[in-house]
């Protein structure tokens, strides 16, 4: 995408805000929230950390998609007030450079949970009626039934879900609606948290490996979750089983993953982020036996993207304004500006 910049006041601008990526079409609509202010808003014509720290030197705010903020990006902006991302995932911003220097760093954690809950079902059924497998059965001329065994009813069979949080619940009630039992891993929630008879069924991450036939994955990237699926957590699940990832690609050792689809430890797996995107055209997910991966779109939909565009420049446009945002990630980088 090219640089570009627009004012439409007329005059100097108040702010100047960088846009260091994005994945839609066009940022009109961000231009529409920071216009009302009077801020420049400007593209990188690249994600690379010279480029960026070069644009970000004389910006008020960055808004950020997939590329890396990083310490150095940071602190080349020596005006930046606020870093805001597109998106519920933080990790790749330098938080602590952000807090230590008082920067609060804004994210819009809610805005895609429908989305990403229905992409999440979606590839789920996929796997669940081997509808990949039949399609190309038709699409090269054939006819052949059996090219989707073993089919199995779904009604009673168990979703396993790691990580209990807003997109968590939401694939957890549409699961239910199809007649899956629900058991949920979740160390940071208990039993008595939930109002009396609400409570999901909590069992360690060890028995949920075990138990479930499809095992849907919605847990934030930190360095505990990173690689939180590999070879030893694979071997514990049941080789008819299905794995399903719509949240961080680190999560899951992929590598570990296609061994383990290769070799029919595993039913199947619907992945739709990876840890490294797009991934080389030799990487052995690609080619894995019974792999379904969609390209990191699980959170599309016109509307929620119109959303996210939205909410993180009106989060930006709040700070720039002396404005409490609608949710910040670093709550302790307010408490770091005072005392700077």
């Amino acid at each position: 995408m090219g640089q570009s910049e627009v004012n439409v006041t007329g005059n100097a601008s108040r702010f100047r805000v960088l846009i260091t990526d994005y994945v839609w079409p066009n940022t009109n609509v961000e231009r529409e929230v920071l216009e009302r202010i009077g801020a420049e808003a400007i593209e990188s014509d690249s994600p690379d950390e010279e480029r960026l720290a070069e644009l970000a030197a004389d910006c008020d705010a960055i808004l950020t998609c997939f590329a890396k903020v990083t310490d150095k990006v940071i602190r080349s902006a020596s005006n930046l007030q606020v870093v805001s991302r597109y998106g519920v995932g933080v990790d790749n911003i330098s938080v602590d450079t952000a807090t230590g220097l008082g920067i609060p760093v804004t994210y819009v954690p809610d805005y895609c949970i429908e989305e990403v809950a229905d992409h999440s079902m979606a590839l789920l059924l996929t796997l669940a009626r081997s509808v990949v497998n039949l399609n190309a059965g038709v699409r090269s001329g054939g006819w052949d039934p059996s090219l989707g065994r073993p089919v199995y009813r779904l009604r009673g069979k168990v979703v396993g879900i790691v990580g209990y949080g807003r997109i968590g619940r939401a694939v957890a009630g549409r699961a239910q609606a199809f007649g899956f039992e629900i058991a949920v891993h979740d160390p940071y929630l208990t039993a008595d948290m939930f109002p009396a008879g609400q409570a999901p069924k909590f069992v360690s991450f060890d028995e949920l490996l075990a138990v479930s036939d499809f095992v849907s994955v919605h847990t934030p990237l930190t360095t505990d979750t990173r690689h939180l699926i590999g070879e030893p957590e694979l071997k514990k699940m049941k080789s008819s089983a299905f794995l399903i990832n719509t949240c961080r690609g680190p999560v899951i050792d992929e590598y570990a993953l296609a061994r383990a689809l290769d070799d029919g430890e595993l039913a199947g797996a619907g992945i739709d982020v990876l840890e490294g995107e797009p991934p080389p055209s030799d990487h052995p997910i690609r080619s894995a036996r019974n792999a379904v991966i969609t390209p990191h779109t699980a959170f599309y939909s016109e509307e929620s993207l119109h959303e996210l565009q939205r909410r993180t420049a009106q989060s930006a446009a709040d700070v720039l304004c002396g404005k409490v945002p609608e949710n910040i990630y670093n709550a302790d980088a307010l408490a770091a500006a005072g005392n700077n």
